[in-house]
């Protein structure tokens, strides 16, 4: 009976784990530099939180160093873009976290035969998982982008960035933050669909007193 719910509890957590760790990843916008003496690699990364770049220069010959700044939220030079994927993403992940929470839940009344409201119980976690999905959907198209048209950011001197790579492309931070919010989606769309069989004279009187989303009088 709920073979389709056990799927979409794990599909739901999958894209929950994808999208929480594309949130701490640095690989968000990976630029291409040219001529710039602290980014001797030619590479740099822009995530929601931090810019780092690999260098040869700042060490001894011989050492690479990794270089990372914080992009703080405050900062008038953080682009709205990544101010939208600091607070966005991280509301996903906490909605999220609650669509887990209220799946195990509903999985948990049909494991003890609690029946009653059970559609609804259902719904609760799927109607979570499309909203965790619309709100880390929006930073992500949106870097994205910024990615495809080249977008500069207007790094503090202390970044040693540059305001504009000579290209970029997107990294592994927003293609696996897509792969988490399609899954979040399959997974909200498959606990919505939920329909309840049609319950027995047996099944009747089990559940009477299930604490679970009683009906509104």
């Amino acid at each position: 009976m709920t073979h389709s719910q056990l799927w979409a509890l794990w599909l739901g957590c999958t894209g929950w784990i994808l999208t929480a760790v594309a949130l701490g990843l640095v690989q968000w916008r990976v630029w291409l530099v040219k001529d710039n003496k602290a980014i001797s690699s030619g590479v740099a990364w822009v995530g929601l939180w931090r810019a780092c770049f690999n260098s040869h220069t700042q060490v001894s010959p011989g050492f690479v160093v990794t270089h990372c700044r914080h992009i703080s939220l405050l900062e008038a030079s953080t682009p709205p873009e990544i101010v939208a994927g600091q607070v966005l993403m991280l509301l996903s992940v906490l909605v999220g976290l609650l669509g887990n929470s209220s799946g195990v839940y509903a999985l948990r009344n049909v494991h003890f035969g609690l029946r009653k409201n059970l559609p609804r119980c259902f719904f609760i976690p799927g109607a979570m998982f499309l909203s965790a999905s619309g709100l880390s959907l929006v930073p992500l198209t949106w870097n994205l982008s910024s990615v495809v048209t080249n977008q500069t950011i207007e790094f503090p001197p202390a970044f040693k960035m540059p305001q504009a790579p000579h290209s970029q492309h997107v990294g592994c931070g927003i293609t696996m933050g897509m792969a988490g919010t399609v899954l979040m989606i399959v997974s909200g769309i498959m606990f919505c669909r939920y329909g309840s069989p049609i319950p027995s004279l047996r099944d009747s009187s089990v559940g009477k007193d299930n604490p679970c989303f009683d009906e509104m009088s």
